[in-house]
């Protein structure tokens, strides 16, 4: 179903569309002639507009322009009993989707908005998609703003892109924004972490492999440049790739060409290419660690987003953004823990920021987090800001044990999950475990 304007200054014609319209199961606002159409369309949203083309006053062509001058246009068929080649030709240069002379059938008529109206559903469902998939970036502070400005502008070009930054800034999320915003977004964004694999593995997941490329290789595997094919490839911590590889890559950049492992035919795609990195390549390139050409092949367009530390007008709105992903309301932070969290430094950025709000709520469950909660357990500040642990009652091992047991709880009993809570890694969260059962060994009263 669509919302449908039909403008004609002939009751009888107009009555009949509507009707039409109306028994496909459209919604249709029909007026007497151009200027109540334009009242209409500044009043209202519409699928698709059918207006007649000679109408007195304000006509079909002013009807026109108006509607594709509007933020979200209607698709607009004209009609016209006097056709003409010239007219047919204004109108589609001015952006009519369609063009019909009378008298025409019903059903072409039917036809034609049909196919419009099924054309702007579809289009209302993947922006719908495209926008729950674009990253929701906070950006208050004058430094974010200028790295979302920038990645707003940068979208719409096919340029490669080189994010900086820190660790845990959100360059990833700024990555599948661009992707989101551009030409592209409805072909896939692959991410690559490159300082996750060995060299071995990060060419042939790259560039894919034939079958019996290498050992292991016991079937074809196309790679991460096939599968971003139309779309966008992320390479997160692009510093830290091998000379060799950079070279495989580079050519890549330079052709758009590319050879699998084992392969010998060369395959196209295309592809953008937007690329992180937490280190400093001008000093990586000076020591000869990374290759110039590449560096400059890849930092087409550099975006710097700022530490959390730089930004701290952001930091309660990505806190109560956190809160509301969880479904509870910014008031879960206590005044005082509000204030306590613009004040910490920071050095993890928003991982640590919102690492440090899930353990809080662990710590506080049904209550309010209170600054004890964002400190790790009960705490006070000094006069001079140091935080100093209460004395009386309180145990180092006994916190611990109860934030990896709350941990866990709330996990389901997932390790690796509770890790991800506590900000661990899964080692450490075992070793955690491990240390509470030695403590349990040595001391079978200890509380559980």
């Amino acid at each position: 179903m669509a919302r449908i304007l039909v403008a004609d200054d002939e009751p009888k014609l107009g009555n009949v569309v509507t009707q039409m319209l109306q028994l496909d199961g459209h919604e249709v606002l029909r007026v007497g002639g151009g200027q109540e159409a334009l009242t209409a369309l500044g009043s209202g949203r519409f699928d698709v507009a059918v207006t007649d083309l000679r109408m007195p006053g304000v006509d079909g062509l002013a009807v026109l322009r108006a509607a594709r001058a509007l933020p979200a246009p209607p698709e607009v068929i004209l009609m016209t009993a006097y056709g003409s080649a010239e007219s047919a030709v204004e109108a589609m240069k001015a952006g009519a989707a369609d063009y019909l002379t009378k008298p025409f059938s019903m059903d072409e008529l039917r036809m034609r908005v049909g196919r419009l109206a099924a054309q702007r559903s579809t289009e209302n469902r993947t922006q719908r998609l495209l926008e729950r998939l674009t990253p929701d970036l906070v950006a208050e502070s004058p430094g974010m703003k200028a790295a979302l400005g920038a990645a707003r502008q940068v979208a719409g070009t096919d340029a490669s892109v080189l994010l900086l930054g820190e660790s845990g800034t959100g360059k990833s999320q700024l990555a599948r924004y661009i992707h989101y915003q551009s030409r592209r977004a409805g072909s896939p964004i692959v991410e690559v972490h490159c300082s996750a694999l060995p060299e071995t593995l990060l060419e042939g997941e790259l560039f894919g492999f034939e079958k019996g490329a290498f050992t292991g290789a016991t079937q074809r595997k196309p790679g991460h440049l096939a599968a971003a094919d139309g779309g966008t490839l992320f390479l997160d911590e692009i510093g830290e790739i091998t000379p060799a590889t950079q070279v495989k890559l580079l050519r890549f950049l330079q052709e758009k060409t590319f050879v699998p492992l084992g392969a010998t035919a060369v395959r196209r795609v295309d592809v953008r290419v937007v690329s992180a990195t937490n280190r400093d390549l001008d000093e990586a390139v000076k020591a000869g660690g990374f290759r110039e050409d590449f560096y400059y092949r890849l930092n087409v367009f550099a975006i710097r987003v700022p530490p959390l530390r730089e930004r701290r007008e952001d930091i309660l709105p990505i806190a109560d953004r956190f809160l509301a992903s969880r479904g509870l309301p910014a008031e879960k932070l206590s005044p005082a823990a509000r204030e306590r969290l613009t004040d910490l430094p920071w050095q993890g950025n928003v991982r640590e920021l919102e690492n440090a709000v899930e353990r809080a709520l662990i710590l506080a469950g049904d209550g309010e987090i209170e600054i004890r909660h964002l400190d790790g357990g009960p705490a006070t500040a000094t006069a001079n800001g140091p935080r100093a642990l209460l004395v009386e009652g309180f145990s180092i091992d006994a916190l611990e044990r109860e934030l990896v047991f709350a941990a866990l709880e709330k996990a389901g009993g997932n390790k690796a999950q509770a890790a991800r809570l506590l900000g661990v890694t899964r080692r450490r969260m075992y070793s955690l475990l491990a240390s509470i059962q030695g403590a349990r060994d040595e001391d079978p009263d200890a509380p559980p």
